[in-house]
């Protein structure tokens, strides 16, 4: 489901003149996001209608990535526990189980007792798994490459940095109170924490 329900995006001058009703809107600001949302709801439908080819969904390719890059850096033989999986994916450990349950019952993970705590179990990725995994990828690196192919080197590193600027700006997740900090400079619209 996409994250922004709108296919046409507002024009600028509609922005500007909702912002004489709210003073809050920052015009440019919310273009970005706008912009940011729509292109991140295409990229999404990009990578998800080949991973629907495959029978599989961004979740459970997430949790097989996870699996195999463990693997490639740690050997096999270190699966990854249900937290650690949540960790690596950015999903609830609720969510990994219902992932992990299906990837079970496709052949495509094992779930072990955990070597060092047997309250705990290991997940590790299968050969079937892997495989499923190798028909994917090539057609996977294929699209990200067509998707980015009209940016240049240098863009790509410059809408990396920005891109990263931008996530490190929204994992502070502010605390909305609808009031600017007091001690913020002239022109900022800083949040309350």
């Amino acid at each position: 489901m996409p994250l922004l329900m709108l296919k046409d995006l507002p024009r600028y001058e509609c922005l500007l003149e909702a912002a004489r009703e709210f003073p809050d809107l920052d015009p440019s600001a919310t273009e970005v996001v706008l912009h940011l949302l729509r292109t991140g709801d295409e990229a999404f439908r990009v990578v998800e209608s080949h991973l629907a080819q495959h029978d599989i969904t961004q979740g459970r390719f997430g949790v097989l990535m996870a699996l195999w890059g463990n693997c490639q850096r740690a050997g096999c033989d270190s699966p990854l526990t249900p937290a650690e999986l949540a960790d690596r994916t950015g999903v609830t450990r609720a969510t990994i189980t219902g992932l992990v349950d299906t990837l079970e019952r496709a052949g495509l993970v094992t779930r072990t007792p955990h070597p060092a705590d047997r309250r705990m179990m290991s997940i590790g990725i299968t050969p079937r798994g892997e495989k499923l995994l190798s028909r994917i990828m090539p057609e996977h690196f294929r699209r990200m490459a067509w998707l980015m192919q009209p940016l240049s080197e240098s863009e790509r590193k410059s809408f990396v940095r920005l891109l990263t600027k931008v996530l490190l700006r929204a994992s502070e997740s502010p605390v909305m109170t609808g009031s600017p900090v007091d001690s913020a400079p002239a022109g900022s619209t800083s949040l309350v924490r």
